[in-house]
């Protein structure tokens, strides 16, 4: 079983950090470019790197091209620096130390200590509990949720396509030679077509799960708007299976989740995982949905009914699915054991179980997501706890 690794300490250069708060924009819908990137960075280093309202008015000088990228510049700025940067006006105690310290020229490095401050402080937030984050840290949570990068699991067709190398196409390339006359030339190659994957997110909304449920929806927006609504679909449990996937795609986020949440009967409610399951099976899973589909559930895995029934329903969509992940927000605390009676029924079908209660856990989810192999049924030998 892996272990519980401790938050990172890395520390990142000022420009690093710099150049991600013009990703960060450009992943909130701003058309920021390179060129605007390099002259930000520039930008900051003729002014003080100390100083929040000179690195606020050289990153709207420089990032923003109209009036309507202003707001979405606030709401991410302020996500991303208030709590690093000291105000301008009142400094906050525990930086009041440091800034005498370079006003006193005791610290040549001033700057760069700050931003590598802020790069700690960032990584410490990728680790934290996101039941624990007060409203400041939830919003920069849900600006980074819109950064990660999409899981694109490809699955490979019977179909062939045009290639570089790999298999001679003995027809293709005979019909090259007809079109020369019969003259030889160079050997047509191909490979599998590939295309994408389905993802099928299952995301238990009962009470036990409130504190995530929230920030899973977002994660699930991000996946729906990020592959333009094909190939993914998302389903709540709870007493009822519910399907959001229509909800969730428009651009909004803020409006989506409300759409979700009118969607859902049964929010916080109880939990009836066997059932719901048992539902998606049926209605939707036999139909083609979760036909070599990768799929995620994210849920704690207390189950009030008979565990065995849900043994037996993940055991029925084992057979229809490519790849199942679990995540738990529960396993990615110090000495979680996975003995609870839902989770020991699912572990023998699944093939990763993994945390889900943080941001770098969610970064493992989608690297798990990623992966299109085939059924390993890991999960019932290690399980894998990588928060």
């Amino acid at each position: 079983m892996a272990t519980h690794a401790p938050p990172s300490t890395i520390r990142h250069s000022p420009d690093t950090i710099l150049v991600a708060f013009g990703h960060a924009l450009r992943a909130a819908g701003l058309p920021v470019t390179t060129a605007a990137t390099r002259s930000f960075v520039e930008a900051v280093a003729r002014l003080d790197l100390t100083s929040r309202s000179d690195v606020y008015w050289a990153g709207r000088a420089t990032l923003c091209s109209s009036a309507a990228d202003l707001i979405g510049y606030d709401r991410v700025f302020t996500a991303w620096f208030e709590r690093e940067l000291p105000p301008t006006a009142q400094p906050r105690p525990d930086q009041v130390g440091h800034q005498a310290a370079v006003q006193a020229g005791e610290d040549d490095d001033g700057a760069a200590s700050v931003v590598a401050t802020l790069a700690s402080r960032t990584e410490q937030l990728r680790h934290r509990d996101v039941a624990e984050l007060d409203l400041a840290e939830r919003a920069w949570l849900n600006q980074a949720i819109r950064a990660l990068p999409l899981p694109h699991p490809i699955r490979r067709t019977h179909r062939t396509e045009p290639f570089h190398h790999g298999r001679v196409d003995r027809v293709r390339t005979l019909r090259a030679e007809l079109r020369r006359a019969g003259e030889p030339g160079p050997l047509q190659h191909s490979r599998p077509r590939r295309t994408p994957r389905r993802l099928v997110l299952l995301i238990d909304v009962s009470g036990s799960m409130r504190p995530y449920a929230d920030t899973l929806l977002r994660l699930a927006h991000h996946l729906v708007r990020g592959r333009s609504g094909h190939n993914i679909e998302v389903f709540t449990l709870g007493t009822r299976l519910t399907r959001l996937t229509q909800a969730l795609q428009h651009r909004d986020v803020d409006i989506a989740l409300q759409r979700a949440g009118a969607a859902i009967p049964d929010w916080s409610g109880g939990t009836r995982l066997a059932d719901t399951l048992g539902a998606f099976v049926r209605r939707w899973g036999r139909r083609g949905m979760a036909r070599g589909a990768v799929v995620l559930i994210a849920s704690d895995g207390w189950e009030r009914g008979d565990p065995a029934l849900l043994g037996e329903q993940l055991r029925r969509l084992a057979r229809l699915a490519r790849r199942i992940v679990w995540s738990n927000p529960h396993a990615g605390k110090a000495g979680y054991q996975p003995v609870q009676g839902g989770i020991v029924a699912a572990l023998p079908h699944l093939d990763a179980l993994v945390a889900g209660h943080s941001l770098a856990a969610f970064e493992q989810v989608l690297r798990e997501l990623e992966n299109g192999a085939g059924r390993t049924g890991q999960a019932t030998k290690e399980v894998t706890i990588d928060a």
